[in-house]
This record gives structure tokens, C-alpha cells and sequence, in this order.
């Protein structure tokens, strides 16, 4: 890299392909070395935050008449989450999937293969506990009133009613979408709202599957009664998992890599 570009990534500003690159290996490569306990509870919180997306949607559904209409603006709600979580800098799975790759891809060791998988797992439980436990909430009418509860069913009953390859087909472009997000923020300095907004809109609008947002949708659909837990992880969770892990690594996070592999010299790590 010359010199400009590498003083455009100490200062995490924009730049070329490359020095997008490099900020997003580098926030990938502090993400990794986060401690056990730092990941548990940003990505606990992540979940915990994720939930107001459907939370928002029933509110919003609730106060708007039946209308061809009605899906557009009740889709913003789905923003929401994405926003405390993106800008709050907490840990999603579905994020890390571009920005915990590239130091792998970078330098393909035993090490930081490890260092993929530890960050994965830990962050992808944490949320899932987040999303359940808002869940627990909703149902038992703690943080909403029953015709709130009612709202906030009829919306996620919606992520159950495909079978596994379709969920899991929903889910790559989904995967693929969070993850642009990542890569697109360094060069967005103060429009980082509108690009969250814009994203994460396409993907409400357009019916794709978020594993953890939906996971908490899943989770509700299942403490009513509705579904059971192999109907919640099987029919949803794992399919909608699989299908953000191609968008978002196999699609996403490989080719922005391929794109400039030839222009950087791999480090020893």
C-alpha cells in the first residue's frame, strides 16, 4: 500500500478498495481478540436490541388501517434494530461474517481459523440468547399489552411459513446485504444512518431472513404455542444461518477480498 493509503486507514478514512480493506481486516482483527466475556455481553446485547425491529413493526401495524400500502411503511420498523445495534458497535453475528473474515482470508492460518470460529460462536449464542429472552418478555406480556402481543405474532408467524431451502435461499441475500454494510460504513462518514436505513429496509421489504432478527420472531411463534423448538431452530434458526453464512462469507466477504488480493502483500500473523 503507499503511503497515503496507509495513513487513510490510520485514520479510518476513505479511500480505495484497498484501504477499505485494510479498515475493515483491522476492526475484524481487534473483534477477534476481544476477551470471552466482552463478546458474550455486547453480543448479548446485541440480541437483546435486535428485538426492537419486531417490536417496532406490531407498533406500527397496530396504528395503520389495512392497506396495500401498509407493508411499506411498517418495513421501517425493522430498521430499528439494526440501528441501536450497527451504530452502538454491539456485536452481531451476521455483521461479523465480513469483518471477522478478511483477517482469515488475509492470512490463512491454524490460528486465526481459530480465532473465526471462537468469535462466531460466541457472538451467534449471545444474540440468540438476547432475542430469547425478549421473546420470554413479550409473551408473558411484561414489556407489552396484550393486543401488542397479537401484533407482534401475526408478523412472525411470516418466518415460518417456508420450508428449509427457501428460508435458506431468503437468507443469502440477506447475508449478503448486512454484510455490505461493513464494508460500505468507512466510506460513509456521517451517512452512516441512511446507509442501516437503506439496507436493512431492502431486506424487510423484500421478505429475506436475518437469523437473529428472526430468530426472536421464531422464538415468540414458539412460547405461543404455535410451533415447537424443532420447528423454531429447524424450520427457521439453522436454515436462515446456513444461507447468511454463504451470502455474507462465501458471497460477500470472498469477493471483496478477491477484489484486491493481487494489490496487498500478506503479513505473517
Amino acid at each position: 500500500m503507499s503511503e497515503g493509503d496507509k495513513q487513510a486507514v490510520d485514520e479510518r478514512g476513505s479511500g480505495s478498495a484497498k484501504v477499505v480493506h485494510e479498515v475493515v481486516r483491522l476492526e475484524g482483527d481487534e473483534e477477534l481478540d476481544r476477551p470471552l466475556l466482552s463478546l458474550l455481553l455486547s453480543g448479548f446485547a446485541a440480541g437483546v436490541a435486535i428485538s426492537a425491529s419486531i417490536l417496532v413493526e406490531a407498533f406500527l401495524q397496530m396504528h395503520l388501517p389495512e392497506a396495500p400500502w401498509r407493508e411499506l411503511i411498517v418495513s421501517f420498523g425493522y430498521t430499528v434494530g439494526f440501528m441501536i445495534v450497527i451504530l452502538g458497535n454491539l456485536q452481531l453475528f451476521t455483521e461479523t461474517t465480513v469483518t471477522a473474515v478478511l483477517p482469515m482470508a488475509t492470512h490463512p492460518t491454524r490460528r486465526n481459523l481459530m480465532r473465526l470460529l471462537r468469535l462466531w460462536t460466541l457472538v451467534f449464542l449471545a444474540n440468540l440468547v438476547g432475542t430469547f429472552l425478549v421473546a420470554v418478555l413479550m409473551v408473558k406480556a411484561v414489556i407489552i399489552e396484550p393486543e401488542q402481543l397479537a401484533a407482534a405474532l401475526d408478523i412472525s408467524r411470516a418466518v415460518l411459513k417456508h420450508d428449509f431451502t427457501t428460508t435458506l435461499l431468503l437468507a443469502t441475500p440477506a447475508g449478503f446485504l448486512i454484510a455490505s454494510i461493513a464494508w460500505i460504513l468507512p466510506n460513509a462518514r456521517g451517512s452512516e444512518f441512511w446507509v442501516i436505513l437503506m439496507i436493512t429496509y431492502v431486506i424487510a421489504l423484500g421478505g429475506f431472513s436475518h437469523v437473529i432478527a428472526g430468530s426472536g420472531e421464531a422464538w415468540l411463534v414458539m412460547l405461543a404455542g404455535e410451533t415447537d423448538l424443532k420447528g423454531a431452530v429447524g424450520g427457521f434458526i439453522l436454515p436462515a444461518l446456513i444461507g447468511n453464512i454463504i451470502g455474507g462469507t462465501g458471497l460477500f466477504a470472498l469477493v471483496a477480498h478477491g477484489q484486491v488480493r493481487g494489490e496487498i502483500k500478506p503479513g505473517k500473523d
